[in-house]
This record gives C-alpha cells, sequence and structure tokens, in this order.
C-alpha cells in the first residue's frame, strides 16, 4: 500500500483490471455525433425555459455570454484531453494537476451533471410522446421508465452498437430541425418572439421597448442562463470516450470542435425561429414540448404534425442515449479508481461495456426525477433537475479551466497534439462565466431549493470520499499518469 497526499493506495491484482477493460471504435466521426447527439436535445426541449426566466431578450443575451464560454471551455479540453487520453476526462484534467482531491471535485460534478442530465431528458420524452399519444399525466413515469430500459440496455449491448446508433440518430434530429428551420423562416415575426408581458415590478426604470425585450428586467439575463447552457451541456463529454477512441490524439480535438460549431448553428436558429412564430415566446417558454407547438403551427394541427413531433422524439432520444453513455463511464473511470465503490467499474464480460455502472446511474436519475414529480410544486420537473444538472456542470467546468491553467503553467513539455488558439485567457474567461453562473443559480427562487438539494448530493460525496474512500484508493491509468507527471516536474525542479 503506498500514500500521496493523504490518499492511500491497495495494490490489486492483473485479474481487476481485465474485469474493467474496455474495446476500441469511435473515429472522428464517430465523436462528433457522440458530441452533437449529447446536446442536441437542448434544441427540442429544455432551453425554452429560459424564455419565462428572462424573456427572448433575455434568453438571446445569456445564449451568446454563454457561447463565449463554451468556445474558451472547449477549445481547453481540445487541448488536454489528447494530451491526457484516458476515460476519467474532466476528472483525470483536476487529478493530474490538483491531485487527489482536485480529481474527486471535478468528476463529482461532472458525474452529478451526467446523471441528472438525462433524467431532465427523459421528461421531455415523456412530454411529446404524452402529447401525441394522448397520455395522462399520471403516465409520465411509465414513459420515463420504457426509456431508461431501452437505452440503458442498448449501451449494454456494445460500444459499436452504441456508436453506430449515435450516428443515426443524430443525423436523423438534426435533419428534422432543418426541417423546422425551413418550415419557420417564413413565418417569423418579432411580435411572436417578444410577446411576453414585462413584469412592472421588474422592469421600473426601463423604456417601453427595453421592457419588451426584457420583461424580467435585467436579472432576467441571469436567470436564463442556465437554460442558455443547455443548448451547449454535455458536448464536453467526449473526453470520456478517449479509451474507446481509435486515435484519440487526432480525432479528439476535431470532434470536440465540430460539435461546437454545429450547436452554435442549431441553438442560435432554434432560438430566433420557436420562439419568433405563433403562438410565441409566452406559451413556448411554459411548454414542455416547444417543437410540437412549432409543427403545428407550420403543419397545421393533426396527424401529419403529430407525426413530425414524434420524429421530434429524435432529437431528445440522440441525447439520452448520448448522456447514457457518458454517465457510465464517468462512473466507471471514479469507481475503477477508487473515488466510488469498485464494484461499480466492473464491465461486461464479453461486451466490454460498463453495465454495472450503467444501471446504476440510471437508477439515481430515475430516482430523482420521481422525487421531484412526486414531491408537486408549480414548477416543472424538467426545469428543477436542469437546474440540479448545471450545478454539478459549472463546478466541473470552473475546475477544468484551472486545470488547464495548472497544465499550461506546471507540466509545459508535455506532448500537446493541440494547442488551443484562446491559451489562458479563453480559460479565465471561460471560468469567470461558469463562476457567475454557479452563483446566480441560487438567486432564483422558483429554482432554488432543487440547487440547494444537489448542493446537498454533493457535500455527501465530498464527506464520503474524506472519510472513507480516500483510504482504499486504486493506482488506475488517471491515478499512475498523475503521479508520474509530479514526479517528472519535481526531476525538473531538482
Amino acid at each position: 500500500m503506498s500514500e500521496q497526499q493523504g490518499v492511500r493506495y491497495e495494490k490489486v491484482d492483473d485479474g481487476y483490471f481485465e474485469k474493467r477493460g474496455l474495446r476500441r471504435y469511435a473515429g472522428v466521426w464517430s465523436l462528433w455525433a457522440l458530441g452533437v447527439g449529447a446536446v442536441i436535445s437542448g434544441d427540442f426541449f429544455g432551453w425554452n425555459f429560459g424564455l419565462t426566466a428572462g424573456g427572448f431578450g433575455g434568453l438571446l443575451a445569456a445564449t451568446i455570454i454563454i457561447t463565449v464560454m463554451y468556445i474558451g471551455l472547449c477549445a481547453c479540453i481540445a487541448e488536454m484531453s489528447p494530451a491526457l487520453p484516458h476515460t476519467g476526462g474532466a476528472y483525470s484534467f483536476g487529478r493530474s494537476t490538483m491531485g487527489p482531491w482536485g480529481g474527486f471535485i471535478t468528476g463529482l460534478g461532472e458525474n452529478m451533471e451526467y446523471v441528472i442530465t438525462p433524467a431532465v431528458i427523459v421528461v421531455g420524452i415523456g412530454g411529446y410522446l404524452g402529447a401525441v399519444f394522448g397520455t395522462p399525466d399520471a403516465f409520465q413515469p411509465v414513459w420515463w421508465l420504457i426509456a431508461y430500459l431501452l437505452f440503458v440496455g442498448l449501451n449494454i449491448v456494445g460500444v459499436e452498437m452504441t456508436f453506430r446508433f449515435t450516428v443515426v440518430i443524430t443525423f436523423v434530429a438534426l435533419a428534422i430541425l432543418v426541417v423546422f428551420f425551413i418550415g419557420a423562416i417564413p413565418l417569423f415575426e418579432w411580435d411572436n418572439a417578444l410577446n411576453i408581458p414585462p413584469d412592472p415590478a421588474l422592469t421600473a426604470g426601463m423604456t417601453a421597448e427595453q421592457a419588451r425585450w426584457l420583461p424580467q428586467g435585467w436579472m432576467g439575463i441571469a436567470y436564463a442562463l442556465p437554460f442558455a447552457i443547455w443548448f451547449f451541456l454535455a458536448i464536453e463529454e467526449l473526453p470520456l470516450a478517449a479509451e474507446e477512441a481509435h486515435d484519440p490524439k487526432r480525432d479528439m480535438p476535431r470532434g470536440i470542435l465540430l460539435g461546437l460549431a454545429t450547436l452554435v448553428v442549431t441553438a442560435f436558429l432554434t432560438l430566433f425561429l420557436n420562439a419568433g412564430i405563433a403562438p410565441g415566446a409566452a406559451a413556448v417558454g411554459a411548454t414542455d414540448e416547444p417543437l410540437f407547438l412549432a409543427f403545428g403551427t407550420i403543419f397545421g394541427e393533426g396527424i401529419g404534425s403529430k407525426a413530425l413531433a414524434l420524429f421530434a422524439v429524435a432529437g431528445l432520444i440522440a441525447s439520452f442515449h448520448g448522456i447514457i453513455y457518458a454517465y457510465g463511464r464517468n462512473i466507471y473511470s471514479l469507481s475503477r479508481a477508487g473515488y466510488f465503490p469498485r464494484w461499480l467499474s466492473v464491465t461486461h464480460q464479453t461486451r466490454k461495456t460498463p453495465h454495472v455502472a450503467l444501471i446504476g446511474g440510471a437508477a439515481l436519475g430515475y430516482a430523482a426525477a420521481l422525487v421531484i414529480h412526486f414531491a408537486g410544486g408549480d414548477s416543472s420537473v424538467g426545469a428543477v433537475l436542469l437546474n440540479m444538472a448545471v450545478f454539478g456542470a459549472m463546478i466541473s467546468y470552473v475546475m477544468q479551466c484551472v486545470a488547464f491553467v495548472i497544465l499550461r503553467r506546471r507540466h509545459p513539455d508535455i506532448e500537446r497534439p493541440f494547442k488551443s488558439p484562446l491559451g489562458t485567457p479563453g480559460a479565465i474567461v471561460a471560468l469567470v462565466i461558469a463562476l457567475g453562473t454557479l452563483v446566480f443559480l441560487f438567486m432564483n427562487e422558483e429554482y432554488r431549493p432543487g440547487v440547494i438539494g444537489a448542493a446537498a448530493w454533493y457535500v455527501a460525496g465530498l464527506l464520503w470520499f474524506g472519510f472513507y474512500a480516500r483510504k482504499r484508493m486504486v493506482l488506475a491509468p488517471e491515478e499512475q499518469f498523475a503521479i508520474d507527471a509530479m514526479a517528472q516536474a519535481s526531476n525538473r525542479k531538482g
């Protein structure tokens, strides 16, 4: 047994890692599809709650700010991921630069993001299917369960099937959006986008035109930030596929940056066109199926619009499927190193997929959705869960930006197949925006209970590591790489 910075590592036999093997399959287009597919549901559901929070102008400003953040973040990740090509992703970045505590703080935030995000998406899937088939609200948890069973099962079948399905469903989702964009462009009117009545108490001192754009006042921009994040959240999951990619050093930066470029285009088109056609922003901001409303406007009510809405579920499925993949690999990597219970990292004997982690994450996400559903209240289940997921994501983003800065300063000599053109300034800008968003999450009273619950969940995880897990760690690839890098840095100084 060895010890590093108060963390004890236990020796394990060769059989430990043999039971935790993965299989390489993904190329650049598989990675692009994984990144875009994991996020594309943000154009179908979730973003629209930002219209209620900040109005069209508030959400537009928030989306511009968040786009800047993701450009800075993705540039950092595109540099770090081929330099540190391990399945741990964000956790491995934090571990290599800030030690075991830094790794766990980063990985736990990402874990919360990826476990809760499918729960948000499955609420959207239930909303669309309920609207198409006319099922009552009480039936929603059944739709959620069916979705989890189907797509956790598909992820367990094998990495080949996972990526093949991801590519197909991502292209289907993009095709649905293209149909929507083409149909909506001639119907766009500013009066639809700006039809949310201003709140007199929040817009006092503003001109009539300013109030029309910002019906919730200037703070509406801050309140809309979590929902703008939904246009991009989870693009950063790609490094989790590092041990299943054929050539992560070449393909990972390409996949991340191509995926981000695709999402920037779809985000702004969706915001303008879905809010800017009848019934307008006020109705779109209050629904669980915004694209269903749009198809009704474009094609009329009836079988045709319902069929297209059913196809629109493809966008939600693409992300649901992709982020199930992500939380499976996140749980797998953290448990393989001992941060989480080790049994969670066992992979399927023949299919080489982390089936235990996939099932465990699904059970936790489904339980969270059920608790909020049955707790009642006036807030949307999806919107509450969304804010919880963003809480974990912002912690992870802050830590990854810090890791990038430290890696540049302390390890300038490691191989970097790709270098961020934005450098340290880009990382700092992204870090500041992420920190600000984290603070603003606690300022919206409507969703504050969910965010506080997420914070309590996070603190419980830190206590688990501090009192138990840190004394029973394993030298997984991320851990060994970090220890070797620290030793090399010390030798250079010496």
